[in-house]
């Protein structure tokens, strides 16, 4: 089989689970006590980053026969995305906690994904689309570079250490510095501007 293959067999499977999970336990969605449930921004970035990243692996490991290393900058990219989760979720305890009505964003019920995820309480946000955008960009990057360097991988038999055409721990992209900080800036700039979604007039 091709290696290729394995990375869309991966992330189709994966992509599945993730569906299910989300339409069983609500996985994706917001803390709310409205129906349907209204998607959250933090919460689908880390299951995209999530999603692209695990397909990797399992491809590689799959192709390779072998474990990658992840570069630093890989582990930077999750904690990026993990962190504007554990933030947002943070966020939404004090709005919780804070408001006496319950008239927050997240208790409105959800229209529809990319609506959900676009929008505050007063409708769809700049900072909410530029950042939807930079993921996006940067995932479909991610996943073409990693594609590319698939192609140079030979399925191995164990014990052969010597039938790989390209080193295992350099498929996956070295994400520079500079990107890092523009995916950070991003992300903190939604957390930062979410803090205030619930105390501006509806």
């Amino acid at each position: 089989m091709q290696p290729i293959l394995f990375f869309w067999i991966a992330f189709l499977v994966l992509l599945a689970l993730m569906v299910f999970l989300d339409q069983k336990f609500f996985m994706l969605r917001d803390s709310s006590t409205a129906l349907p449930k209204p998607y959250s921004y933090a919460r689908v970035q880390l299951a995209w980053w999530t999603l692209v990243v695990l397909s990797c692996i399992i491809a590689i490991l799959l192709a390779g026969s072998a474990m990658p290393t992840l570069d630093s900058s890989t582990l930077i990219l999750l904690g990026i995305a993990a962190g504007t989760t554990v933030a947002a979720r943070l966020i939404d305890v004090s709005d919780h906690t804070n408001s006496g009505t319950g008239l927050v964003s997240q208790n409105f019920p959800g229209e529809n994904f990319l609506l959900d995820i676009l929008s505050d309480k007063n409708g769809v946000s700049i900072h909410r689309l530029q950042s939807v955008l930079i993921n996006i960009i940067f995932g479909v990057w991610f996943i073409a570079q990693v594609l590319r360097h698939l192609t140079g991988v030979n399925p191995c038999l164990p014990g052969d250490a010597d039938c790989l055409k390209h080193p295992l721990d350099f498929i996956m992209p070295v994400i520079s510095t500079n990107n890092l900080i523009l995916l950070g800036l991003s992300s903190g700039t939604y957390a930062a501007l979410k803090t205030t979604e619930n105390k501006t007039a509806a």
